[in-house]
């Protein structure tokens, strides 16, 4: 009995039944855009396989035919050529190149996952009447930030959409590279501090899907996972009025504190968020004082900062609670730009401060440093807003 037990053979079946219970989303999956990747997969396994079932078979008809016990197989072991056979050889592979090249074109244009989507299911074109909800996600450590701009709630680790309705992702991460992945909705897509990536996809059957991190992200990863609800309008309705009667508002405080690692996190929800966090988040200026990368952008496409940006310098930490400071590779002092004054606050800072005669120029150029105007920022903001310039209180003292 125990060496029935141990038989290869039955520990095989245990575990080909045990595998049996895995629900197979990937080939089962419940969005289209899901589908037609589903059928991408299915139709360049079924064209590969033209060539390595005879190959397979073959190995095994010549290792049966050519067998020592075989006396009467023709075997030539001068026979060098066949043009037939190199016709067969080298066409046949050539044809199945060419027939997987269209596919993988078509297919991958086709379900570009930047690309709207041009329906909500096989009889379904997307119409006019038909809205889309967008979502917006940051990847943090390590959990899942779900943002509904439109319906001004978000959610941790818990996502939840209508079905048969086009979902718009806009995702960025906080920290470290990471990947957004629902097998059954749409494929992968990567999220990345300081940028922001697109995905759309649909859901098209109710019910509850998985929804992983694919990319290993340290020490939380194994617990970076959410689940994907999918209701019909009511019910989606009726999370939105849940969410807002729990109360809560994620600003940009609540945020960082939300960023700090954790792991397994519940999920929860916020009735307000700020509308603007997300923005922050890409431009990685969540933080008070700190400049967005797209002002800065901004500046360097003017010319750059110069003096002024000298005058705005702060040093870097490597927290936001200030503890350390950030040192470089090479040594020194690691700073970064706070923000810059508006003309009257320049003004009155540089009174107070030994001003340098600026040096004589021979030829006409662009203005630069002190003199350039400064931006009115990503988010509207007035030009004073992230000024270090002391109060008009204090407008004597020397800072």
């Amino acid at each position: 009995m125990k060496s029935f037990i141990k038989s290869p053979a039955i520990l095989l079946m245990v575990a080909v039944l045990a595998l049996a219970g895995c629900k197979a989303e990937v080939l089962a999956p419940a969005g289209d855009v899901a589908a037609r990747q589903r059928d991408l997969l299915v139709q360049t396994t079924l064209l590969m396989l033209i060539i390595i079932v005879p190959v397979m078979l073959l190995t095994l008809f010549f290792a049966w035919k050519y067998r020592s016990k075989n006396k009467e197989a023709d075997y030539q072991p001068d026979w060098d050529h066949s043009t037939k056979l190199e016709l067969v050889i080298w066409a046949v592979p050539l044809l199945l190149i060419i027939c997987l090249g269209a596919l993988t074109w078509v297919g991958t244009h086709l379900l570009d996952p930047y690309r709207p989507l041009d329906r909500v299911d096989v009889n379904t074109p997307v119409t006019e009447e038909h809205e889309t909800l967008k979502v917006e996600v940051v990847a943090l450590d390590w959990k899942w930030l779900f943002i509904y701009p439109d319906q001004g709630i978000a959610t941790v680790n818990r996502l939840v959409v209508p079905e048969d309705t086009p979902v718009e992702f806009s995702l960025t991460s906080s920290t470290v590279m990471n990947a957004f992945y629902i097998p059954a909705m749409a494929g992968m897509i990567y999220a990345m501090p300081g940028m922001e990536t697109k995905l759309h996809g649909v859901l098209n059957e109710q019910g509850e899907y998985k929804g992983i991190a694919s990319h290993y992200s340290g020490a939380g990863f194994s617990g970076m996972h959410f689940v994907t609800t999918v209701t019909d309008q009511a019910g989606f309705d009726g999370f939105v009025a849940e969410t807002k009667a729990a109360g809560g508002m994620l600003d940009r405080d609540t945020y960082l504190q939300l960023a700090a690692p954790s792991q397994n996190e519940p999920p929860r929800g916020y009735a307000g968020v700020d509308p603007v966090l997300f923005a922050r988040v890409v431009n990685i200026c969540v933080e008070e004082g700190k400049i967005c990368v797209a002002e800065m952008m901004q500046i360097d496409a003017a010319g750059g900062a110069g003096r002024a940006g000298i005058l705005n310098l702060m040093p870097r930490y490597a927290s936001a609670d200030g503890r350390s400071l950030v040192i470089p590779v090479l040594g020194g002092n690691a700073n970064m730009i706070q923000g810059f004054c508006g003309p009257d606050e320049e003004a009155r800072m540089l009174s107070q401060r030994v001003v340098i005669a600026p040096r004589e120029v021979t030829a006409p150029g662009p203005m630069r440093g002190a003199g350039l105007t400064p931006p009115s920022g990503l988010f509207g903001r007035a030009n004073t807003q992230f000024s270090q310039i002391a109060p008009e209180s204090a407008a004597g003292e020397d800072f």
